[in-house]
């Protein structure tokens, strides 16, 4: 009779530390949010659907950017891409970056600096969570999108980072390393 109780005291005595923790979680979910839309205030009214820029899924279940009527929600369904924070412009130039047996195919990215750019982002390990992490030179996160569980795909709109030497790596699997250069 003893045992089941101290099982049941171990287990209520994590639940209640796990709830008092001091320290946030190592990473949060933040949902996908609609993109800016022009201020009605100063748009000339029209009869029409106007167009904004939101993230919409494409064929293989990824988000994008692209133009989609005003009026209508655009909820990615599977993989969503974290929102670009900023200008909400599109970005110009894309990555390629895969995920295969826990190791990135590549140890090194180029992006312009100040610009948004998309990491088009592959996880073909077969139910493994990774996402593509960026920190500065201090060790800063700048930019910590959703994970996923592969294999799957999606994109990620990374907003405009200043010019500097960034470190990207997988959330879950820090060895998964690489070095982003942003350039002029």
């Amino acid at each position: 009779m003893r045992r089941p109780l101290s099982a049941a005291l171990l287990t209520a005595a994590l639940l209640l530390s796990a709830c008092a923790a001091t320290q946030p979680p190592a990473w949060t979910y933040a949902p996908p949010t609609a993109s800016p839309t022009v201020n009605p205030s100063a748009a000339a009214p029209s009869a029409g659907a106007s167009a904004a820029t939101s993230p919409v899924p494409s064929a293989g279940g990824s988000a994008v950017t692209s133009a989609a009527p005003a009026s209508g929600s655009a909820a990615p369904s599977g993989s969503s891409a974290a929102p670009a924070s900023g200008s909400g412009a599109a970005a110009s130039t894309s990555l390629d970056l895969t995920a295969q047996n826990v190791a990135f195919d590549k140890d090194a990215l180029s992006a312009p600096a100040n610009t948004a750019f998309t990491i088009h982002f592959d996880n073909q390990d077969q139910g493994i969570p990774h996402n593509v992490t960026i920190k500065d030179a201090s060790g800063k996160d700048v930019f910590k999108p959703e994970l996923i569980t592969g294999p799957a795909k999606t994109d990620y709109s990374v907003p405009a980072l200043p010019a500097g030497t960034y470190t990207f790596y997988c959330l879950v699997h820090p060895g998964m390393a690489g070095t982003l250069t942003v350039g002029p």
